[in-house]
């Protein structure tokens, strides 16, 4: 029998996966077939970092990496580039998940928009050096700023329905492991 950490973890694993598939499915569905709208927010990427800083153990690198992955392959980005830029933010959040609990929302959410910032500079930067055509940097604004804006949405989205509340400073598992 699977202890109730692991699977709790493991539904939480196949939670994130099945939000996923709800938003790609949105994503990909053709919905207005008119040109020029704004872009959306990358919500795949705003869910494992809201993940991540609350419960690091909620979002495995391997899972992620398959999940953005796939997603560059179908909406047609350079492979890896876009996933493998996800996961240095990623890991960078996590490094710091221990220390953003002690602080307020706002310091969390301004790491979280640096993050992102920093995220979206080194992917200009690489498709500019290799040569690889790119949206105009007034459309990545935008992108930045919608994807930073819906981020306390997607915290209280999975913190108030979805449970994935940040632990308390201290706070230990039933065996007695800090979380």
């Amino acid at each position: 029998m699977v202890d109730p950490i692991t699977a709790r973890r493991i539904s939480y694993w196949g939670l994130f996966v099945l939000i996923w598939l709800v938003i790609l499915l949105i994503r990909v569905l053709p919905v207005d077939i008119s040109a020029g709208g704004w872009p959306g927010p990358n919500w795949t990427i705003l869910l494992a970092f809201s993940w991540v800083l609350r419960r690091p153990n909620f979002v495995p690198v391997l899972l992620i990496a398959i999940v953005l992955l796939i997603e560059d392959m179908i909406f047609m980005r350079p492979p890896g580039l876009a996933s493998g830029l996800g996961l240095i933010g990623l890991e960078f959040l996590r490094g710091r998940a221990q220390f953003s609990r002690e602080l307020p929302f706002m310091f969390e959410w301004g790491m979280v928009a640096t993050t992102i910032f920093g995220l979206m500079v080194l992917h200009r930067l690489l498709l500019s050096i290799f040569v690889i055509t790119q949206p105009s940097l007034a459309l990545d604004i935008i992108y930045f700023v919608i994807t930073i804006a819906t981020y306390p949405l997607i915290v209280m989205i999975s913190s108030r329905l979805l449970g994935v509340r940040q632990a308390a400073p201290g706070e230990v598992d039933q065996f007695g492991h800090p979380i």
